[in-house]
């Protein structure tokens, strides 16, 4: 068996990741930035802006932008670390955990139907397996 090409693989995962993060961007209503501290702050509780961003790997500055601009949308909100007075910690609103929850349902819906549409179930079963190789790619 032949070695497989990894610059190859590499590039075209690049410009496919590429055109998919477009294709989703244009199917919801938050940044890119947005959408992973939503997400993150739903799967994980809160957090401080700097947790926050070195789990996204960001500047922390960068994020407390992107927190500043989801609570002044009343997404998010800023509270006082019960264990550390001088720190804060961002939360999902009522309206934050609505929001994402509809946001999901739009975005996923859309990528749900394209999977069961355009996919065989072979390619389905294949799909499943990239989407945890591809997780640990990104956490790599």
């Amino acid at each position: 068996m032949t070695k497989p090409d990894t610059a190859r693989i590499a590039s075209e995962l690049r410009l496919v990741l590429g055109q998919l993060l477009r294709r989703l961007r244009a199917e919801h209503r938050f940044s890119l930035s947005q959408g992973a501290v939503l997400g993150r702050l739903d799967r994980e509780g809160p957090q401080s802006v700097s947790d926050l961003a070195a789990s996204e790997r960001m500047r922390q500055q960068s994020m407390a932008q992107t927190v500043s601009d989801l609570e002044a949308d009343g997404l998010v909100e800023r509270r006082p670390d019960p264990q550390d007075g001088r720190r804060a910690l961002v939360s999902l609103t009522e309206q934050g955990i609505a929001v994402l929850q509809a946001e999901r349902r739009q975005r996923e819906g859309w990528l749900a139907r394209a999977i069961t549409d355009d996919l065989s179930p072979e390619e389905q079963a294949v799909l499943s397996d990239a989407v945890a190789l591809l997780r640990r790619l990104a956490e790599s």
